[in-house]
């Protein structure tokens, strides 16, 4: 029994975890939904090796079903089917949640949707995507001063922790 255990602690360790960086620092996130993710076996294959580029990429509804759009899945070269690397991928919600995020964003104009991560959950891929509006300019200035501030502070508080011992 406990080597199942470590065997899925390992697992998951060597599992990427891909963060959107970029569309956190241009948008404000108002809430989070998780989302099973339909694909084909080579690109799954090149999400473990880390691979994509997600910083482009959008989320919209379309006929009640939610597609992510300009997500960015590099083709392995073992793989010798030919599939498109930009082609739109549905992502599985409960009809709840899509409801959910149709009903925000017809009554907020500024608000869109965009994938925060993509990771690996009990073996499947699993995207985060965030119902965010857009960042204004002094809004990011505003976020890189408190990061700043953040990181003098935890120099500091190093700082201090060496000194003692």
């Amino acid at each position: 029994m406990s080597n199942k255990k470590n065997k899925t602690k390992n697992n998951n360790s060597q599992t990427p975890t891909i963060r959107n960086k970029r569309g956190l620092y241009n948008y404000s996130v108002i809430t989070n939904f998780e989302a099973g993710i339909s694909l084909k076996g080579g690109e799954v294959k090149s999400i473990r090796n880390s691979q994509i580029t997600i910083h482009e990429s959008y989320a919209k509804i379309e006929y009640g079903e939610v597609w992510l759009h300009n997500l960015h899945i590099t083709k392995p070269l073992s793989d010798s089917t030919d599939w498109e690397t930009l082609r739109k991928r549905k992502l599985l919600l409960h009809k709840k949640e899509i409801r959910k995020i149709t009903q925000e964003l017809n009554t907020n104009p500024g608000f869109t949707l965009i994938p925060v991560k993509m990771y690996f959950s009990r073996g499947k891929i699993k995207i985060e995507i965030a119902l965010a509006s857009g960042k204004k300019k002094f809004d990011k200035r505003e976020t890189i001063k408190k990061r700043e501030i953040s990181r003098s502070m935890q120099n500091q508080l190093k700082k201090t922790i060496n000194k003692f011992n």
